[in-house]
Formats: C-alpha cells, structure tokens, sequence
C-alpha cells in the first residue's frame, strides 16, 4: 500500500485522463499526446543536463566557485549569475539541478536566485525576441527590473534561509 501511495500523483493523472477522454475523446487524445510530448522533450533534455552536471561536480573545485559565488565574492558573484543565466538554453526545469549543484558547491543563495532569474528573464533567446517584438525600450525596462527584483529577492531568500537548512532538506522525503 506505501508503494501505491507513492504514485497516487501518477494515478490522479490517469484517472483525469480516463474521465476527460470518457467525456470528450478528441480532447482527451490531445491532453494524451500532449503530455506524451511532454515527457518526451525531458527525457531528452534532462540526461545531457545531469551529466554536465556531474561532470561541473567533479571539475570545479569548491574553492574556486566560493570564490565566484560564495557570500565574499560581490561583483564577481552577480557578473557570473548573469553571464550563466544569460547564455543558458532550456526550460526552467533544467535550471534546477544546476542550481543544486551551486548550492551544494558553496554558492550564496542570493546569487543561486538571481541565476534563476536571469534564467527566466533574460536569456539570450528571450532577450532577441523580445527585442525584436516589443523594441528596444519595453526590453531595456523588463530586463533591468526582472535582474533588479531577482536580486533583491536573493537577498530576502538570503535572509530567510541559510545554506545547511537548504542542504539537510531531502526531497526523497516527500515522495
């Protein structure tokens, strides 16, 4: 019975899927596909994204990223969270594991959310259609303001949480 309760997320979904496709088939075939698409664009995102992941936990020394990112490093901790952010590829999802990795390595929390943000906000891919669409001045004043609130939120998180509470929490726990 622990195992089943384990999946009931899982089983939720399926049964949502049954009830939608018993009510409407066509919409139901398409929230199927739709989630199988899903899906598969992680499988093919999240190994690659692991190992280099892996392979950053083995390189880089811890020193040198507190160096970097660490609570001392100033500048140097905002330029590298924005130059990582900035040249970043990939749903938001993929973000994660490279910032536990940050994390774990000695990064300061404010600069692993400020990483985040500059993720979502000013990518480059996001940077040129944005410019592209809304010009230059609605750009300029959505990425100066998402880089200046992500900061500050770092700093909040910063104040709110510390590194080994963030540490100690295991995940596999919930599950």
């Amino acid at each position: 019975m622990k195992k089943l309760k384990k999946y009931r997320f899982f089983f939720i979904l399926l049964a949502g899927f049954l009830l939608l496709s018993f009510i409407n088939k066509s919409l139901g075939w398409k929230a199927l596909q739709l989630t199988g698409n899903s899906i598969l664009d992680m499988l093919f995102l999240l190994p690659p994204v692991l190992i280099f992941v892996g392979l950053l936990d083995k390189w880089v020394e811890k020193e040198v990223l507190i160096k970097y990112m660490g609570d001392k490093s100033g500048i140097y901790g905002i330029l590298f969270s924005l130059l990582l952010g900035v040249v970043a590829a990939g749903p938001l999802y993929v973000a994660f594991p490279i910032a536990a990795l940050l994390l774990k390595k000695g990064a300061s929390i404010r600069y692993i959310v400020f990483f985040l943000g500059v993720w979502t906000t000013a990518k480059l891919p996001v940077i040129v259609y944005e410019f592209s669409s809304f010009g230059f001045k609605f750009t300029l004043i959505h990425i100066c303001f998402g880089l200046f609130f992500f900061y500050i939120m770092g700093i909040v998180y910063e104040k709110i949480y510390n590194q080994r509470q963030l540490l100690k929490y295991d995940i596999t726990k919930e599950v």
